[in-house]
C-alpha cells in the first residue's frame, strides 16, 4: 500500500483515481500530477516502482497544498470571517447556511434534526 501525503492510497485502483483519495486533489489535479511524472493513465498503484512513488510525493509536496495544511487553512479562513463579524461569519457562528439558501423550510443538513416547538399546532 503506497503512502502519499499521509494517506494510504488503495493499491488495486488506477493512479489517477487513487490520488483523489488525498484531500485537496481532484480529478484535474490528479491528471496534472501523473502528466508531470509521465505515468501512463492505465497504470495501477501496485504496478508503480518506488522511484515513481517518490516522484509523485515530491510533486505533491512541491506544488500542491493538501491534507492537514489545506484543512488548517480552511479552518483559519472560517475563523477569520467569524472574528470579523461579517455576515458570512455570523452565519458560520450560528450554524446556518452561508451562501444564501432559504432556511424557513429545508436547510436540515446545516441546522440538524428538527426541534419540536411546544404548543405549535395548526
Amino acid at each position: 500500500m503506497a503512502r502519499i501525503a499521509g494517506v494510504n492510497i488503495p493499491t488495486n485502483k488506477r493512479v489517477v483515481i487513487a490520488l483523489q483519495y488525498i484531500h485537496g486533489i481532484g480529478s484535474t489535479k490528479a491528471q496534472e500530477i501523473i502528466d508531470q511524472v509521465s505515468i501512463p493513465a492505465e497504470r495501477r498503484v501496485n504496478e508503480l516502482s518506488d522511484a515513481e512513488v517518490v516522484q509523485i510525493r515530491e510533486v505533491i509536496d512541491r506544488d500542491h497544498m493538501v491534507e492537514g495544511d489545506l484543512r488548517r487553512q480552511t479552518a483559519m479562513n472560517i475563523k477569520r470571517l467569524m472574528d470579523l463579524g461579517c455576515y458570512r461569519g455570523l452565519r458560520h457562528r450560528r450554524n446556518l447556511p452561508v451562501r444564501g439558501q432559504r432556511t424557513h423550510t429545508n436547510a436540515r443538513t446545516r441546522k440538524g434534526p428538527a426541534k419540536p416547538i411546544a404548543g405549535k399546532k395548526k
